[in-house]
């Protein structure tokens, strides 16, 4: 039974604003969001008798520790700017924003997500793997990122 394959999900809430930059829409105006992000990793549970996380692909404590720090952490009550366009500068000359997070692309819901997914990997343990990813931007739209449509 502990050589089955098991996938874990974990929810994580953050506030966020963006504003998106050339937009031909409303979105090229700062607006915010509250972003529900839905973490999959998949593995098999620990068979060690003799480990505290028996029967445990990974321990959810873990897991949230991962992307508290990686994601929430730094996304949670900024405003996302583009790094590569004047919103930049709203990071470097005013002030009334406080928490700027510029980035290096167009903080779309698509290319956030692409974003998580690269972070949360990189600091997953070697038997562990990101399944998938969904990231709601409002309560009827979102983005899915899955492990296997990627290209290596």
């Amino acid at each position: 039974m502990n050589n089955k394959i098991i996938r874990l999900t974990k929810e994580f809430r953050f506030e966020a604003a963006h504003a998106l930059w050339n937009y031909d829409g409303l979105c090229r105006n700062i607006h915010g969001h509250s972003y529900i992000l839905q973490v999959t990793i998949k593995g098999t549970p620990c068979a060690n008798a003799n480990d505290p996380k028996l029967g445990m692909v990974m321990d959810f404590s873990d897991l949230k520790k991962i992307v508290k720090h990686n994601i929430v952490s730094a996304f949670d009550h900024a405003l996302i700017v583009n790094a590569a366009t004047p919103h930049k500068e709203l990071s470097e000359t005013n002030q009334m924003f406080g928490k700027v997070l510029a980035v290096p692309y167009q903080p779309t819901c698509e290319n956030m997500i692409a974003d998580f997914a690269d972070r949360i990997m990189a600091q997953l343990p070697e038997q562990i793997s990101l399944h998938s990813l969904r990231l709601f931007e409002t309560s009827s739209s979102f983005a899915e990122w899955y492990a296997e449509d990627q290209t290596p």
